[in-house]
């Protein structure tokens, strides 16, 4: 009797083994062993390609080869075939990058073709909102896999390996709103130990600081940028901090933003405070990269949108070479639609970076199945790569199992990275690719699923905010309607009254050149477009103006009509994605997958009805004779 219990639990443990919980991301590579791999010697980079190749390429026989000729960054060249490849770079990145492309390509069932990849960014950045004590600020996938003294070394590496794979070379380890402890040795020596896991990888660790962390560790008397002492302290912590971690990336640095201290707290500007910064870090080369998010007190009365190039426009050219501007993708706060920020039109003559949010504040957090990549494309739209020294992504990593929350969510953290290498692939390619590797290569699931992420985004607008309705959530989680959101006490940029302005007259946020004249800040053709009512695009429509109920859109209907048609659509697309899931796709998916992603779908489709159903009610007593 004990033999057959035991030989149960054997049974049962090597199935629970085996559950598809989603851990694998987009690396379930089959063990293969048939590759013969040459390689330069001495290189933990090359070590870990060599290694990934020989346990999982089906091929014959590839040789990695170093050429010092090549372009001087992180890309490389594939010729050949499954019989005879060779993957050749200049850095030792390069041929991990390249590796780990040969087995993207296995594993989609792609040929192997002669081609050659460079990346369009240097700095392709991961951005952790991650706190000292385990939370995350805008995290819906558990706790932080940075366990701060108890770091778990081996899923560290995991992470590291999915980075490496969609070509991510940067960590920003914590939160913007930085805790000036993460400067103490004793956390600066958990930092040298996630670098040295990091660094195999090709990925470089920043860290978010606190302006005033000389002060509040009671080093100083004050944080003023133009005081000698604030100024050689941080040239001592850089010291400290680059004797520990040679490659150490920089500091990123949120400022007299949302109550954060700042150089404009002793009457300083942006530019003093960040190049006292860069001073301290230029001789090692690390770089800063001082956040845009800016608005509030500076500027009252003045719409919250043109706030940051109110602020930056009349610093362009001042700072420090190694000081970069890292601005969101729209002049808001990540809603689901926002035109692009114009900080991206004002500064010129300093370097810029974007930051785009993979974790879904204000789409659904990881309940819903939103795919952001059309999102990030339409902002490439306006923005060329070549204007940009980087890009940033709110990382949506947690302690989960399937470690994004939403199995779908990973596609997010996994689109980011292939836009962050190539802005110019389409997000339906990298749905198609990241399903292929991720489920299944069955063409039936793949066009299906992919046409459903496609969409996704597009739903999601609908059901919460369409035609350039914004920032209508509820305070502080941001999960879920509320259009009638005022709070005294709160600034009145974070209650929703202030961005839809409904009355009896109309709805939307004028901000033409007859309201607050936002449309000024922007280029042209945009400027011109944008502020007439006539080449407005119509998902944009309430975002630049205030209209009345019974405006005529462009297909003869109502404003009032068009909101009704768009909410109801947002939650027909919803349920149409549930039951697609629900009653075509088993067949394709593993049963605790299929099961999990079924349950978020029901759970989005109440989601959806709950937006369409408190919105159009609220708006409708307005709307409505």
């Amino acid at each position: 009797m004990k033999k057959l219990i035991f030989t149960i639990l054997t049974i049962l443990n090597a199935l629970c083994a085996q559950a598809e919980d989603g851990h694998r991301l987009w690396l379930r590579y089959d063990i293969a062993k048939t590759a013969q791999v040459e390689a330069p010697a001495g290189s933990p980079t090359i070590s870990i390609a060599k290694g990934e190749l020989e346990n999982y390429f089906q091929g014959s026989h590839v040789m990695l080869r170093l050429d010092p000729s090549m372009a001087d960054d992180e890309g490389y060249t594939i010729t050949g075939n499954d019989d005879q490849l060779t993957i050749t770079a200049r850095r030792d990145i390069g041929l991990l990058y390249g590796a780990y492309e040969v087995l993207r390509l296995q594993a989609t069932d792609a040929p192997i073709k002669d081609e050659a990849q460079h990346p369009q960014f240097k700095l392709r950045l991961l951005n952790h909102w991650d706190n000292l004590d385990g939370s995350i600020e805008r995290g819906y996938a558990g706790n932080s896999i940075f366990e701060w003294f108890h770091l778990d070394e081996s899923l560290i590496r995991e992470y590291a390996r999915a980075n490496a794979s969609i070509g991510i070379n940067g960590s920003v380890l914590n939160n913007v709103n930085a805790s000036p402890k993460i400067l103490t040795k004793e956390y600066l020596r958990e930092v040298k130990k996630i670098a040295d896991i990091l660094r195999p990888y090709g990925i470089r660790v920043f860290l978010s600081i606190n302006f005033a962390t000389p002060m509040a560790l009671g080093h100083t008397t004050t944080a003023d940028p133009k005081d000698g002492k604030v100024a050689r302290w941080w040239k001592s912590k850089a010291r400290e901090i680059y004797k520990l971690i040679p490659d150490f990336g920089g500091f990123l640095v949120k400022a007299n933003s949302e109550g954060q201290p700042g150089p404009g707290d002793y009457q300083r500007s942006h530019a003093d405070g960040a190049n006292m910064l860069a001073e301290a870090l230029e001789p090692y080369g690390g770089i800063v990269m001082w956040r845009c998010f800016v608005y509030g007190a500076n500027h009252k009365g003045e719409d919250r949108v043109k706030q940051a190039v109110s602020e930056f426009q009349p610093l362009d050219g001042q700072f420090h070479k190694n000081v970069i501007l890292q601005t969101k993708n729209g002049p808001l706060d990540f809603q689901p639609r926002e035109p692009y920020s114009p900080v991206f039109d004002q500064i010129r003559e300093t370097p810029n970076m974007v930051e785009l949010q993979i974790t879904q504040e204000y789409l659904g957090q990881s309940l819903h199945l939103v795919y952001l990549a059309p999102m990030w494309k339409e902002f490439f739209q306006y923005i060329e790569p070549q204007w940009l020294n980087g890009i940033a992504g709110v990382a949506n990593i947690g302690k989960d199992r399937n470690w994004c929350g939403h199995h779908f969510s990973q596609a997010n953290w996994y689109a980011f990275g292939r836009l962050a290498w190539n802005p110019e692939l389409s997000s339906e390619a990298i749905a198609r690719e990241w399903l292929e590797q991720t489920f299944s290569t069955d063409e039936n699931f793949v066009f299906l699923m992919s046409t459903v992420m496609e969409e996704s985004r597009e739903a999601c607008v609908d059901y919460m905010m369409p035609l350039g309705l914004h920032h209508i959530f509820k305070f502080d989680h941001h999960y879920g309607p509320e259009p009638d959101g005022f709070k005294a006490e709160y600034p009145i940029e974070w209650c929703p009254v202030y961005y839809h302005k409904a009355d009896k007259q109309g709805i939307g946020f004028d901000r033409s050149s007859r309201g607050t004249n936002a449309v000024s800040q922007y280029r042209e053709p945009y400027a011109s477009m944008y502020d007439k009512l006539e080449t407005c695009p119509e998902n944009l429509l309430l975002w630049f103006h205030h209209l009345p109920w019974d405006y005529k859109m462009k297909d003869g209907s109502t404003l009032w009509e068009s909101l009704q048609y768009h909410y109801n659509q947002g939650v027909i697309m919803t349920e149409t994605y549930q039951n697609l899931w629900h009653n075509k796709m088993r067949a394709y998916v593993d049963e605790q997958r299929w099961r999990e992603v079924d349950e978020r779908l029901n759970i989005q489709i109440a989601n959806a009805k709950e937006w369409r159903d408190v919105c159009l009610k609220y708006f409708g007593q307005f709307a409505k004779p």
